[in-house]
């Protein structure tokens, strides 16, 4: 009893003497909770006092009147003001308060200015776009616009920086601002709008990338190999490079950033004789890349000299892509070879002369700095000869082995340009002969215009500044620098570009296709979109009467996929009779049981993609290095034109170095089935697309840790199609769809005033708004929203003039 008592008194003061440290330590966590909590405030209440203000009143000193602002259901705002001027400093105004992260990451990235704000991981991309020079281009640009232009892009910027000072001075930064560490930003110039206009023409070019993959075929295989993966076969001997002048790719042109391969669109324009209201019917879906936020911003202008609504970049004012109360028009890449490379051949003694009808001219050495966050500035410097500036050597490694050569480039993008004045004249035209009048202003990037008016008339026209071949097979390769007869200095005339007018077939239609017969007295380009989405679109149109904006939309989402209907009764001929797994036999059966239709459901498109990728693994990858690989642009064309001529008989050096189509065929087969079914299971049947393929608006800054909660909050969303589907939706090797329509539009001329549209993923920059990402499953599942140019109902914000 005395023992129990003894251990109950030890047990008291052992309890008493350890209080004290309990004590502390629930001090501390109740310290820590108080800390977290109201830095959790804090923070809370930042980023809200950071969401646009998009109700009541707000004063704006430069505004001559008030301006109306709604924000309709989609987040979409219509702008109505009684001045031009106060219309394009709303316009930039309402942009900044949406996109003003977006805005300023865009300028900074054309101009080669990330590694200011992302430190060294941005540096090679930077002293690329420096060496390019897009800004230099949009400076040289400004002299050419007349004063309308100037005005427009002068009452943007205007806009622009009275909501950034607005920011600043009420510390309501864009939480992304405060995670990049910034704390300011520098003044919009129209400078900034140009350059982002002069990087969407970069975005749409890289005909450079092909050619520089020719040259490397040339120079590491025989002829007939490196012919063999031409996008067509030349004509008679073709230049071969000399040892001696070879410039070495892997040196820095690989370490280029690489434009997507699918950069593309899909549009068309039906007459009203094959509709169902009897007026023209007009569809444009451009194929980018697909993030957060969109590429495009969608808006509704209206002043005393415009009423238009569509889709503009942010940081550029007007609608470039849209519809006014009288005509519509949308566009695709033309893709022509407008970028060309030249070998030039450099002094011995001096590296800053080059060789030209044999004299050695001086090229224009321009000295610059780029600061680095958290590093050493990097003194930079660019190198421009008479066709342009020196690229093979962008990251500051001149060649040691070849001292002698260089490739630079020459791009009509880099040459003054001015396209704005087109847009704003697009923008008030109201008829075909005003708005192929205002055609003429716009040079970079070349797009396949179509267009529909109130009055019937539909319209086609191949539009920009296409260089002039003295022959076609000359963009197949660099050309030689040192004579001038090589030199691009002619372009095909406005009025021979190619231009259909009312055709009787009722429809215009276009996917990036070759648009012309080889009669066309002038060079286009080498590289075409495969034909499938194209010939799905022209079946449709061609067989279809009676059609409304419910077909073009439906349209829009077919996931038809031609390339498997041709192909999939070739794999089935080749592998009969093969000894094939049962695995693979379940697979081979599942495909000819196939309606070729790529459903997010089906586990046919997830057996048939993974084949082609397959079969490319088998042909290429152990002869060309990765890095040089990335440079073969239109690569989906060589492999069917392969197949086709493998198949037929015709022979394929690339198939029979690899044993033949049959073993090719047999060996992706094999490999993609057992690929799959570690993936996906045994349960064949059971595979669905849906599974690998999903899209994903991927954020800038998502991939820091966390931060994908907050700015990708919605997971990846599963989705049909691929990228020879009408519905493009292409894809990394992940299956991540992160390219395709970046904007969908459909139209009527009989109700004008009405667009259906999709901008994926929504509106809105800010991640707690309602628009941010609201139209991601609407772009899945093609739910488009009404815009009514006569009704606009939503959030009302008054601009109030000083």
């Amino acid at each position: 009893m005395e023992t129990v008592r003894q251990e109950q008194i030890e047990e008291s003061v052992h309890k008493r003497k350890r209080k004290p440290w309990v004590k502390w330590l629930l001090i501390f966590l109740a310290a820590v909770i108080v800390v977290v909590i109201t830095l959790l405030i804090y923070v809370n209440a930042y980023v809200n006092r950071s969401i646009p203000e998009i109700e009541g009143e707000r004063v704006l000193a430069g505004l001559q009147a008030d301006v109306t602002v709604i924000r309709d259901d989609a987040g979409v705002p219509h702008i109505s003001a009684e001045t031009n001027e106060d219309l394009f400093y709303a316009q930039g105004y309402v942009t900044a308060q949406d996109r003003l992260f977006q805005m300023e990451m865009s300028r900074r990235q054309a101009s080669g200015r990330l590694s200011e704000v992302a430190g060294e991981a941005a540096l090679t991309q930077d002293k690329y776009f420096r060496t390019l020079g897009l800004r230099r281009a949009a400076e040289a640009s400004l002299e050419f616009y007349n004063d309308e232009a100037i005005a427009a892009l002068e009452a943007y910027a205007e806009g622009v920086n009275a909501y950034i000072n607005e920011v600043h001075d009420e510390n309501k930064w864009p939480v992304e601002f405060k995670l990049m560490g910034l704390d300011s930003m520098e003044d919009w110039s129209i400078v900034d709008s140009l350059t982002i206009g002069k990087y969407m023409a970069y975005d749409l070019g890289g005909n450079w990338e092909r050619q520089a993959f020719n040259y490397y075929l040339l120079n590491h295989f025989g002829e007939d190999e490196a012919f063999e993966l031409f996008p067509s076969y030349p004509e008679g001997a073709m230049m071969n490079i000399s040892d001696e002048e070879y410039v070495d790719l892997t040196k820095s042109l690989v370490h280029a950033p690489k434009t997507h391969e699918f950069n593309g669109s899909n549009n068309w324009v039906v007459s009203g004789e094959k509709t169902e209201s009897g007026k023209p019917l007009l569809a444009n879906d451009p194929h980018l890349g697909l993030a957060t936020p969109s590429i495009w911003y969608q808006v509704r202008l209206e002043s005393t000299d415009y009423n238009v609504s569509g889709v503009i970049f942010a940081g550029v004012p007007g609608i470039i892509l849209g519809h006014n109360e009288q005509i519509a028009w949308g566009v695709t890449n033309v893709n022509p070879d407008v970028q060309q490379l030249f070998i030039e051949k450099r002094h011995e003694n001096n590296p800053y002369q080059f060789l030209y009808d044999d004299e050695w001219v001086d090229a224009e050495v321009i000295q610059e700095t780029i600061h680095v966050k958290d590093g050493e500035s990097v003194d930079f410097e660019i190198v421009e000869t008479i066709h342009g500036p020196i690229i093979s050597e962008f990251t500051n490694e001149i060649d040691t082995d070849k001292p002698d050569t260089a490739f630079s480039v020459d791009w009509t993008a880099l040459d003054p340009t001015t396209e704005l004045s087109a847009i704003l004249r697009i923008n008030r035209a109201s008829n075909w002969e005003e708005f192929e009048e205002a055609l003429e202003y716009f040079h970079a990037p070349a797009q396949n215009f179509v267009f529909a008016s109130q009055d019937g008339t539909i319209a086609y026209k191949a539009n920009g500044k296409i260089p002039k071949y003295q022959h076609s097979d000359d963009a197949l390769l660099p050309l030689p620098g040192w004579d001038s007869s090589n030199d691009l200095n002619e372009y095909i005339p406005f009025d021979e570009l190619p231009t259909l007018i009312n055709p009787e077939k009722g429809f215009v239609a276009t996917a990036n296709n070759k648009v012309i017969t080889d009669e066309y007295p002038y060079h286009i380009s080498h590289v075409w979109a495969q034909p499938y989405r194209y010939t799905r679109i022209h079946d449709v149109l061609d067989e279809a009467n009676q059609l409304s904006t419910e077909d073009m939309m439906d349209l829009q989402m077919d996931q038809m996929n031609l390339q498997a209907e041709w192909l999939v009764p070739i794999i089935a001929e080749v592998l009969e009779g093969q000894e094939l797994s049962d695995d693979e036999e379940v697979a081979l059966n599942l495909l000819n049981e196939w309606d070729y239709i790529d459903h997010v459901d089906s586990p046919q498109p997830l057996i048939f993609h993974e084949f082609f990728d397959e079969m490319e693994e088998q042909l290429f990858p152990e002869y060309i290095p990765e890095e040089i690989y990335r440079m073969f642009k239109g690569r989906g064309q060589t492999v069917d034109q392969l197949v086709r001529s493998a198949y037929n008989e015709e022979g394929s050096i690339w198939f029979d170095k690899n044993g033949g189509l049959e073993a090719v065929f047999k060996n992706a087969f094999e490999e993609s089935v057992r690929e799959l079914k570690n993936l996906y299971g045994s349960d064949i049947e059971g595979w669905a697309w849906g599974d690998y393929h999903q899209v994903y608006f991927e954020h800038p800054l998502s991939n820091i840790f966390f931060l994908d909660k907050f700015f990708n909050s919605k997971e990846p969303v599963s989705v049909g199609g691929s990228q020879v589907t009408v519905m493009a939706a292409s894809f990394k090797d992940d299956g991540t769809v992160n390219h395709g329509a970046s904007w969908r539009f459909a139209i009527d001329l009989e109700e004008i005033e009405k667009s259906y549209q999709i901008v994926g993923p929504g509106q809105a920059g800010h991640y707690r708004s309602e628009w941010y990402d609201n139209q991601v499953l609407d772009w899945v599942n093609g739910d488009y929203h009404l815009t009514n140019m006569e009704e606009s109902n939503g959030k009302k914000l008054i601009l109030k003039a000083e």
